[in-house]
Parts: C-alpha cells; structure tokens; sequence
C-alpha cells in the first residue's frame, strides 16, 4: 500500500512524462511538492518502485539517478493491470463502536483480474472479529484484512455483505431485512459467540454505505 503523498508522486510523473516525453529529475519532484531534501523525492520513487508502481525503461533522454548502481533512464506507470484504490481508515466486524473517517490514509493495489470497475470503489480496514466466518470469493474477514466497498450499491438486498454508519459508526455486517415488517438486522457470522444481531430501529441514524465486493489478505 502507498500512501496519499506517494500517489500524488506518481500522479506527477504521469502527467510531466506525458506532458514533456521524459521523467522529471529528483530535484524537480522536490521542488514541485516543496519537499525539504531530495532524499525524500527519492525515496517516494523507491517505493513506488517497490510497489510495482514504476518499472525501468532503457534508451530515454532523460535519467534520474537513484544511488551509485542504479539509474532510471525513464518513470513510467508499470503496464500492469492493476489501479489504486483509496483507504478511508477502519470499520468495525464487531459492534458499530468506530466512527466512520472519510480521510484517507492511504492507497492499495488492485488487480483489474479480481476488480472490474474503478469507479466509487474505496477499501477500509477491517477491525474486530465478528466476521471472521463470512466468506466472500473465498476469503473470510479477519482483523487486519482490507475489504472493498462498491459505495454506488445503496439497496443491499438479504444476504448481502454491506457497509452501515449507525449513528456515526461504521460496520461490516450481513444484511437481512423482514419483508413483511421491513425490520433491518445487521448480523454478525463469528468464531466469537458473543457478538450478537443488531437491530436498527426508527430512532436510529442509520444507512448503508456500500456493499462489500472484495477481500484482501492483509
């Protein structure tokens, strides 16, 4: 996972490379974010380089020396079929006790082979244990784990995987509503035989964030 400064590094040497037809130079990286030293530019590059970000592409005019063994003679995204999705902090797989943060903290990569679409698409960090039976494709929620959220899916239907914000407080849960009381249950499927059904009631602020698409091993 990269992180937001990290991303927009990248977001750079896309647009310059493509602009000029060569990367920028490690002093023009720390000039265009008013870094404080070039040693920082530089490791924002490695990173993404070790990310699988950036790869090496030989016989370009411009270079951009990173030590004394290597040298990058362009930056350019790696023709992976991948992308970036944003992570917007944590979510609780246990009571709704953890405020939901629109902030984000950073980015993770996805292969396009386990993600077709991009759009509304954000990843949390799964905290607690009350999911940790559930499986999606396979994989179960196990604390630590990033789940993806499609946010454009606002009707979950019963059975359905979801996001809810109760009364500010976000949590992953299964989502079952009686279609003759239209009485909504958020239901926990855990090891732990404490966590119990939650009942959303009329006094509640509460509504579905988005439906929960992908699961990725932390």
């Amino acid at each position: 996972m990269i992180t937001k400064k990290q991303k927009e590094t990248l977001d750079f040497l896309n647009t310059y490379s493509k602009n000029k037809g060569y990367a920028p130079s490690l002093d023009e990286i720390r000039a265009h974010f008013k870094l404080a030293s070039v040693s920082t530019a530089h490791y924002y590059i490695k990173k993404l380089q070790k990310e699988g970000y950036l790869e090496k592409v030989s016989n370009q005019p411009r270079s951009i020396n990173l030590n004394s063994n290597e040298v990058i003679r362009t930056i350019v995204p790696k023709k992976i079929e991948s992308f970036s999705v944003p992570v917007l902090g944590s979510a609780s797989a246990g009571p709704a006790t953890i405020f939901a943060e629109a902030n984000i903290s950073g980015y993770l990569k996805v292969s396009r082979n386990d993600l077709n679409k991009k759009d509304g698409i954000f990843a949390l960090r799964v905290e607690g244990d009350s999911m940790n039976k559930a499986k999606i494709d396979g994989k179960n929620l196990v604390e630590g784990d990033f789940v993806l959220i499609d946010s454009e899916y606002k009707n979950p239907k019963n059975g359905d995987y979801v996001l809810s914000v109760i009364d500010g407080c976000a949590n992953l849960k299964r989502f079952e509503k009686d279609t003759k009381t239209g009485t909504i249950r958020l239901l926990s499927e855990s090891k732990n035989p404490k966590h119990k059904p939650i009942y959303v009631s009329s006094e509640d602020d509460f509504m579905v964030n988005g439906r929960i698409i992908l699961v990725v091993k932390k």
